[in-house]
């Protein structure tokens, strides 16, 4: 398992981890972000075994200062819920220009929703798939 604070191991780097969500997940809202998840493959599982959380903050929200301010305010509302996500998925915050007059207690809020949706989901598409048979 790597090593680093408990945030840097749910964080999603790669561009093209963030390419493959993109590609294989459709575009979901909640009141003040879009969101998108995939489940990750299982040759991607080995550097982090948990859930990854990605965000993307475009320069249409703000200079750069409150660009970082909504990064760091995400970053806690992630930290604070990751332990909602019990599968290896990867999941895409958007947030929305009013992402940066909300109270921080809406934000967290939200987040926690999106997650619980997404693990719903999750659980919901492993119920439906029939169990892998082991061949004899």
């Amino acid at each position: 398992m790597p090593t680093g604070t408990p945030n840097a191991l749910l964080r999603l780097r790669k561009h093209a981890d963030y390419q493959r969500v993109y590609t294989s997940s459709r575009k979901q809202f909640s009141k003040q972000m879009a969101f998108f998840y995939s489940l990750r493959p299982e040759d991607r599982r080995s550097d982090t075994p948990g859930p990854r959380v990605g965000l993307t903050v475009g320069k249409v929200l703000g200079n750069a200062v409150e660009r970082n301010r909504i990064k760091r305010r995400l970053r806690e509302c992630v930290r604070r819920h990751s332990g909602i996500l019990t599968f290896p998925v990867d999941v895409i915050l958007h947030p929305r220009r009013t992402a940066l007059e909300i109270e921080a207690k809406k934000m967290d809020a939200e987040v926690a929703q999106i997650f619980r949706m997404v693990e719903a989901s999750l659980r919901k598409t492993a119920a439906a798939r029939p169990p892998i048979a082991e061949a004899s």
